[in-house]
Parts: structure tokens; sequence; C-alpha cells
């Protein structure tokens, strides 16, 4: 199987690459962030393959970084995700946002990429969440400990589409402006602060 493939670009689009090697031309469909990275059109490229094969047709899909590769290759071991949905997937967030996601049970978030629903998000943070690479020291902000009423609150501010970092920031301040004892004022403090 092709695993890489180093040679001349010859044509790039927002999903599609034709990579010249040796005299070939190999179609190679792509994410967008991979895209975006490529040299123009001339250039030398090198690309990380995956080869996927079906009875009627040889696919290869190409990544500039080995780490969208492997996150390609652990999507596509959910169930209803096939190869092109995962470059879609690839395509809708950046790699380390959909692991952090993926990790933080975040479906939410997950549910905003193109073509992915509430089923698919749960299956793929259910499925994938212990799979998945532990970010390196530093690299991932612990969240502050948090009473039952505050993860309540936490939860329903992130099933009304708020980014996780950013929940968790208003319901710091809100906690600590001691006005919330409550769900609901803790609620409507959070979100009074989140909408100003």
């Amino acid at each position: 199987m092709i695993a890489h493939l180093r040679g001349r670009l010859l044509v790039k689009h927002p999903n599609q690459a034709i990579v010249e090697t040796g005299g070939v031309g190999y179609d190679v469909t792509i994410s967008i962030p991979t895209f975006s990275d490529l040299p123009a059109a001339g250039s030398e490229v090198a690309l990380h393959i995956h080869t996927h094969v079906r009875e009627d047709q040889i696919a290869l899909y190409g990544f500039l970084r080995v780490a969208e590769k492997h996150l390609f290759e652990k999507l596509l071991t959910v169930s209803g995700i096939g190869p092109k949905l995962a470059i879609t997937i690839l395509s809708g967030m950046p790699a380390d946002e959909m692991v952090s996601a993926i990790r933080g049970n975040d479906v939410a978030r997950l549910t905003r990429i193109p073509g992915i629903g509430r089923k698919t998000a749960e299956r793929m943070v259910l499925e994938l969440r212990d799979k998945l690479p532990t970010p390196a020291p530093g690299q991932e902000v612990a969240s502050p400990a948090m009473n039952p009423v505050e993860e309540d609150v936490l939860s329903a501010l992130l099933n009304l589409g708020y980014q996780r970092a950013a929940a968790e920031k208003t319901l710091v301040v809100a906690t600590k402006a001691g006005k919330a004892s409550s769900f609901d004022q803790l609620f409507r403090e959070a979100l009074g602060q989140l909408s100003k």
C-alpha cells in the first residue's frame, strides 16, 4: 500500500491534490488544513498517505502532518464514518480542537461541523475518547473543580452552543461574585456575563 508520496505538486484544489512521482500523477483527496499549507503548484511536496481500498476503487487520502493522518485513521474506526466524512470532519475543525472536544465530551462543539449530527458526535466521543493521545504537559488547561450545580450550569451552557472555555471562565467569574447559590441564579448570572 502507498504510505507516503514525494513529488511535484501538479494541481491543488480545496479537496484534491495531484502529485507527480516518477512520471505518474497520483490523485489525492486532502482536507482544507492540508490544502491551506500546501506550497504553490509546481513545487516539491511530501504527503503522508492513507490508502483506502474498496471493491470498486482505490482512493488516496493525503496529509502534510502525520498527526492529522492518525486522527483521520481513528475517525475511520467510528461506526458510520467513512473516508469522505472523515475528511469533511477534519476540514471543519482544527485537529487539536477536535481532540480536546472529543476528550472533553463536548458534543455541542462537534455538531457544529457540517455533516455531523448529534448521534455521530456522541459515537465519536464514546468510541474515541480513550483512544486519542493525551496532550503534552502544559497544552491542556486544567478545568477548575466544580460542584454539581456548577457542572449542571456548564452542561446547560454547552447545550446552548457556548464554547467550553468561555463557559468555564464565565462560571468562575459568576461563582466568585457570590450572588448565585441555586442553579437558576448561577445560570442567569452566567448567561448575563456571556451576553455582554
